[in-house]
Protein backbone atom coordinates (compact mmCIF):
# COMPACT_ATOMS: atom_id res chain seq x y z
CA UNK A 1 0.00 0.00 0.00
CA UNK A 2 3.06 2.26 -0.25
CA UNK A 3 1.66 4.06 -3.32
CA UNK A 4 -1.58 4.96 -1.54
CA UNK A 5 -1.50 8.25 0.43
CA UNK A 6 -1.41 7.76 4.20
CA UNK A 7 -4.70 9.58 4.64
CA UNK A 8 -6.47 7.14 2.30
CA UNK A 9 -4.80 4.16 3.96
CA UNK A 10 -6.02 5.43 7.32
CA UNK A 11 -9.56 5.89 6.02
CA UNK A 12 -9.59 2.34 4.64
CA UNK A 13 -8.32 0.83 7.89
CA UNK A 14 -10.86 2.90 9.81
CA UNK A 15 -13.54 1.53 7.53
CA UNK A 16 -12.42 -2.02 8.35
CA UNK A 17 -12.51 -1.29 12.09
CA UNK A 18 -15.94 0.32 11.79
CA UNK A 19 -17.06 -2.60 9.65
CA UNK A 20 -16.68 -4.82 12.72
CA UNK A 21 -19.57 -2.87 14.27
CA UNK A 22 -21.67 -3.61 11.20
CA UNK A 23 -20.64 -7.28 11.34
CA UNK A 24 -21.66 -7.48 14.97
CA UNK A 25 -24.92 -5.68 14.18
CA UNK A 26 -25.75 -8.22 11.47
CA UNK A 27 -25.07 -11.08 13.88
CA UNK A 28 -27.21 -9.44 16.54
CA UNK A 29 -30.10 -8.79 14.18
CA UNK A 30 -30.22 -12.02 12.16
CA UNK A 31 -28.77 -14.61 14.55
CA UNK A 32 -29.60 -15.67 18.08
CA UNK A 33 -26.19 -15.22 19.63
CA UNK A 34 -26.15 -16.26 23.32
CA UNK A 35 -25.62 -13.31 25.62
CA UNK A 36 -22.89 -15.19 27.47
CA UNK A 37 -20.96 -15.69 24.23
CA UNK A 38 -21.18 -11.98 23.42
CA UNK A 39 -19.96 -11.16 26.93
CA UNK A 40 -17.05 -13.59 26.59
CA UNK A 41 -16.01 -11.93 23.33
CA UNK A 42 -16.28 -8.57 25.07
CA UNK A 43 -14.12 -9.76 27.99
CA UNK A 44 -11.55 -11.12 25.54
CA UNK A 45 -11.55 -7.75 23.78
CA UNK A 46 -10.99 -6.00 27.11
CA UNK A 47 -7.84 -8.03 27.72
CA UNK A 48 -6.56 -7.39 24.21
CA UNK A 49 -7.18 -3.65 24.45
CA UNK A 50 -5.52 -3.34 27.88
CA UNK A 51 -2.39 -4.94 26.43
CA UNK A 52 -2.48 -2.67 23.39
CA UNK A 53 -2.88 0.42 25.56
CA UNK A 54 0.06 -0.48 27.78
CA UNK A 55 2.53 -1.95 25.31
CA UNK A 56 1.61 -0.22 22.05
CA UNK A 57 -0.22 3.08 22.32
CA UNK A 58 1.25 4.52 25.53
CA UNK A 59 4.72 3.22 24.75
CA UNK A 60 4.54 4.81 21.30
CA UNK A 61 3.18 8.05 22.78
CA UNK A 62 6.07 8.33 25.24
CA UNK A 63 8.64 7.42 22.59
CA UNK A 64 7.29 9.92 20.07
CA UNK A 65 6.29 12.87 22.23
CA UNK A 66 8.02 12.30 25.56
CA UNK A 67 6.60 11.32 28.93
CA UNK A 68 5.01 14.75 29.44
CA UNK A 69 2.98 14.50 26.25
CA UNK A 70 1.99 10.93 27.09
CA UNK A 71 0.78 11.77 30.59
CA UNK A 72 -1.02 14.97 29.58
CA UNK A 73 -2.65 13.36 26.54
CA UNK A 74 -3.82 10.31 28.49
CA UNK A 75 -5.31 12.44 31.26
CA UNK A 76 -7.06 14.71 28.77
CA UNK A 77 -8.46 11.83 26.72
CA UNK A 78 -9.77 10.02 29.77
CA UNK A 79 -11.35 13.18 31.17
CA UNK A 80 -13.05 14.16 27.92
CA UNK A 81 -14.44 10.67 27.39
CA UNK A 82 -15.67 10.40 30.99
CA UNK A 83 -17.48 13.74 30.72
CA UNK A 84 -19.08 12.91 27.37
CA UNK A 85 -20.01 9.41 28.55
CA UNK A 86 -21.72 10.74 31.68
CA UNK A 87 -23.86 13.06 29.54
CA UNK A 88 -24.84 10.18 27.25
CA UNK A 89 -25.55 7.89 30.21
CA UNK A 90 -28.15 10.36 31.46
CA UNK A 91 -29.69 10.32 27.97
CA UNK A 92 -30.07 6.54 28.08
CA UNK A 93 -26.80 5.21 26.63
CA UNK A 94 -25.27 4.00 29.87
CA UNK A 95 -25.81 0.33 28.98
CA UNK A 96 -25.24 0.56 25.25
CA UNK A 97 -23.12 -2.61 25.26
CA UNK A 98 -25.73 -4.63 27.16
CA UNK A 99 -27.82 -6.90 24.94
CA UNK A 100 -30.01 -7.87 27.89
CA UNK A 101 -31.36 -4.39 28.58
CA UNK A 102 -35.08 -3.79 28.50
CA UNK A 103 -36.89 -3.40 25.24
CA UNK A 104 -38.89 -0.45 26.52
CA UNK A 105 -36.43 2.23 25.50
CA UNK A 106 -37.37 5.44 23.72
CA UNK A 107 -36.22 6.72 20.36
CA UNK A 108 -34.07 9.24 22.23
CA UNK A 109 -32.39 6.44 24.17
CA UNK A 110 -31.66 4.51 20.97
CA UNK A 111 -30.14 7.61 19.42
CA UNK A 112 -28.06 8.14 22.56
CA UNK A 113 -26.84 4.55 22.30
CA UNK A 114 -25.76 5.17 18.71
CA UNK A 115 -23.98 8.39 19.67
CA UNK A 116 -22.33 6.53 22.54
CA UNK A 117 -21.05 3.87 20.14
CA UNK A 118 -19.71 6.66 17.94
CA UNK A 119 -18.00 8.14 21.00
CA UNK A 120 -16.36 4.76 21.62
CA UNK A 121 -15.25 4.43 17.99
CA UNK A 122 -13.70 7.86 17.44
CA UNK A 123 -10.59 7.48 19.63
CA UNK A 124 -10.09 3.88 18.52
CA UNK A 125 -10.14 4.82 14.85
CA UNK A 126 -7.98 7.89 15.43
CA UNK A 127 -5.41 5.61 17.08
CA UNK A 128 -5.39 3.44 13.96
CA UNK A 129 -4.75 6.46 11.76
CA UNK A 130 -2.02 7.86 13.99
CA UNK A 131 -0.26 4.47 14.02
CA UNK A 132 0.47 4.94 10.31
CA UNK A 133 2.58 8.04 10.91
CA UNK A 134 5.73 6.08 11.77
CA UNK A 135 5.93 4.91 8.15
CA UNK A 136 5.85 1.21 9.06
CA UNK A 137 2.25 0.55 8.10
CA UNK A 138 -0.76 0.03 10.32
CA UNK A 139 -0.18 -1.40 13.80
CA UNK A 140 -1.75 -4.81 13.22
CA UNK A 141 -2.13 -5.69 16.90
CA UNK A 142 -3.93 -2.41 17.56
CA UNK A 143 -6.11 -2.93 14.52
CA UNK A 144 -7.06 -6.48 15.55
CA UNK A 145 -7.76 -5.40 19.13
CA UNK A 146 -10.16 -2.69 18.02
CA UNK A 147 -11.84 -4.99 15.48
CA UNK A 148 -12.39 -7.69 18.12
CA UNK A 149 -13.82 -5.21 20.64
CA UNK A 150 -16.16 -3.67 18.07
CA UNK A 151 -17.93 -6.92 17.15
CA UNK A 152 -19.66 -7.50 20.52
CA UNK A 153 -20.48 -3.79 20.78
CA UNK A 154 -22.37 -3.84 17.48
CA UNK A 155 -24.00 -7.13 18.43
CA UNK A 156 -25.13 -6.17 21.93
CA UNK A 157 -26.37 -2.70 21.00
CA UNK A 158 -28.31 -4.08 18.02
CA UNK A 159 -30.03 -6.76 20.10
CA UNK A 160 -31.19 -4.03 22.45
CA UNK A 161 -32.41 -1.77 19.64
CA UNK A 162 -34.21 -4.67 17.96
CA UNK A 163 -35.94 -5.45 21.26
CA UNK A 164 -37.14 -1.84 21.30
CA UNK A 165 -38.88 -2.48 17.97
CA UNK A 166 -36.46 -0.58 15.73
CA UNK A 167 -36.51 -1.62 12.06
CA UNK A 168 -33.59 -3.17 10.19
CA UNK A 169 -33.35 -0.01 8.04
CA UNK A 170 -33.10 2.18 11.15
CA UNK A 171 -30.49 -0.04 12.83
CA UNK A 172 -28.21 -0.64 9.85
CA UNK A 173 -28.42 2.97 8.71
CA UNK A 174 -27.11 4.04 12.13
CA UNK A 175 -24.26 1.54 12.05
CA UNK A 176 -23.41 2.47 8.47
CA UNK A 177 -23.08 6.12 9.47
CA UNK A 178 -20.94 5.17 12.48
CA UNK A 179 -18.73 3.01 10.24
CA UNK A 180 -18.15 5.98 7.92
CA UNK A 181 -17.47 8.22 10.91
CA UNK A 182 -14.82 5.76 12.10
CA UNK A 183 -13.23 5.93 8.67
CA UNK A 184 -13.21 9.73 8.80
CA UNK A 185 -11.76 9.68 12.32
CA UNK A 186 -8.84 7.53 11.15
CA UNK A 187 -8.38 9.85 8.16
CA UNK A 188 -8.36 12.88 10.47
CA UNK A 189 -5.84 11.21 12.76
CA UNK A 190 -3.35 11.34 9.89
CA UNK A 191 -4.44 14.51 8.09
CA UNK A 192 -4.68 16.75 11.17
CA UNK A 193 -2.02 15.29 13.44
CA UNK A 194 0.52 14.20 10.83
CA UNK A 195 1.61 17.76 10.04
CA UNK A 196 2.44 18.49 13.69
CA UNK A 197 5.60 17.69 15.60
CA UNK A 198 6.41 14.62 17.69
CA UNK A 199 5.09 16.17 20.91
CA UNK A 200 1.61 16.58 19.45
CA UNK A 201 1.61 13.19 17.74
CA UNK A 202 2.56 11.54 21.03
CA UNK A 203 -0.05 13.57 22.89
CA UNK A 204 -2.75 12.64 20.37
CA UNK A 205 -1.84 8.94 20.64
CA UNK A 206 -2.05 9.13 24.43
CA UNK A 207 -5.33 11.08 24.19
CA UNK A 208 -6.84 8.20 22.23
CA UNK A 209 -5.40 5.72 24.73
CA UNK A 210 -6.89 7.60 27.67
CA UNK A 211 -10.32 7.71 26.06
CA UNK A 212 -10.19 3.98 25.25
CA UNK A 213 -9.06 3.16 28.81
CA UNK A 214 -11.97 5.00 30.40
CA UNK A 215 -14.34 3.38 27.88
CA UNK A 216 -13.09 -0.03 29.04
CA UNK A 217 -13.63 0.79 32.71
CA UNK A 218 -16.98 2.55 32.28
CA UNK A 219 -18.69 0.26 29.77
CA UNK A 220 -16.95 -2.90 28.55
CA UNK A 221 -15.72 -4.39 31.84
CA UNK A 222 -19.01 -3.90 33.75
CA UNK A 223 -21.08 -5.35 30.90
CA UNK A 224 -18.80 -8.37 30.46
CA UNK A 225 -18.78 -9.08 34.21
CA UNK A 226 -22.54 -8.58 34.52
CA UNK A 227 -23.23 -11.68 32.43
CA UNK A 228 -20.31 -14.09 32.91
CA UNK A 229 -19.09 -12.93 36.36
CA UNK A 230 -15.99 -14.88 37.46
CA UNK A 231 -15.25 -16.03 33.90
CA UNK A 232 -14.62 -12.48 32.73
CA UNK A 233 -11.21 -12.29 34.42
CA UNK A 234 -9.70 -15.47 32.94
CA UNK A 235 -11.11 -14.71 29.48
CA UNK A 236 -9.69 -11.18 29.61
CA UNK A 237 -6.34 -12.61 30.76
CA UNK A 238 -6.22 -14.86 27.69
CA UNK A 239 -6.87 -11.84 25.46
CA UNK A 240 -4.15 -9.87 27.24
CA UNK A 241 -1.55 -12.63 26.87
CA UNK A 242 -2.31 -13.24 23.20
CA UNK A 243 -2.05 -9.53 22.42
CA UNK A 244 1.16 -9.25 24.45
CA UNK A 245 2.68 -12.16 22.55
CA UNK A 246 1.52 -10.74 19.22
CA UNK A 247 3.12 -7.39 20.05
CA UNK A 248 6.51 -9.08 20.32
CA UNK A 249 6.06 -11.55 17.47
CA UNK A 250 4.41 -9.48 14.71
Amino acid sequence: MQMIPLEIQAALWGLVAGGALLLGAAAGYFLRVPTRLASMIMAFGVGVLVSVLAFNLMDEAARTGGIGAAVAGFAAGGSVFALANSVLARAGAGERKNSARSGAGTAAASLAIAVGSLLDGIPESAAIGISLLDGEGVALVTMLAIFISNVPEGLSSTVGMKAEGKSAWYIFRIWGVIMLACSFSAFAGVALIGALGGFWIGGATAFAAGAIFVMLIDTMIPEAFDEIHALSGPVAAVGFLLAFAATHLL
